[in-house]
């Protein structure tokens, strides 16, 4: 039995710029903090309540918003299988996920540790590190780690708010504004 999967051409999607990645990445990770931090009591609690959240969010409402989280709608990106040019399956999502979605709540714990242990939080902090800047060194297709064991691929698209773009423009308008 021969398993054939198509060999993604990712020279057919324009690269999305790694800010726009990060402020996607930054609103869902914040308002899942968000969310999780009501249960501070204790961080494993924390975790309980921040690891099914983020799947809530990251793989339920992505698979139903067509590729976009809340973060990824802001900043007009989806998500993609590249082989197939379509959605994720399930499956996938949660690979893609698990591993972001694990890496995020370590950086939690580090980011609470904050500077009392400095050693302890970059230790905490180094997986989603590690696991985003491979992006950084993939100046072809900005394949992030999570990305390349779920094969998905993140793409731009023109559904979304653009909240980048937005800000842009009113920062533009009070330069000259200010200049006047």
């Amino acid at each position: 039995m021969y398993d054939y999967k198509p060999k993604p051409d990712y020279r057919r999607y324009p690269k999305v710029p790694l800010d726009r990645r990060t402020g996607a990445f930054a609103i869902d990770f914040l308002s899942i903090w968000f969310i999780s931090s009501f249960f501070a009591a204790n961080l494993l609690v924390q975790w309980i309540v921040f690891l099914p959240a983020w799947l809530i969010m990251r793989v339920v409402i992505v698979e139903k918003n067509r590729g976009q989280s809340l973060g990824s709608w802001a900043f007009d990106l989806k998500v993609i299988d590249p082989r197939f040019n379509r959605l994720p399956d399930l499956l996938a999502l949660a690979k893609r996920e698990i591993i972001l979605g694990s890496a995020a709540a370590l950086a939690i714990a580090g980011l609470q540790i904050n500077v009392r242990n400095g050693l302890s939080m970059l230790l905490l902090l180094a997986p989603l590190v590690v696991d985003c800047s491979l992006a950084l060194l993939d100046e072809a297709n900005n394949l992030a780690f999570h990305d390349r064991v779920a094969g998905t691929f993140r793409v731009q698209t023109e559904r979304g708010f653009s909240l980048d773009l937005r800000c842009k423009k009113i920062f533009g308008q009070i330069q000259r504004n200010m200049r006047k």
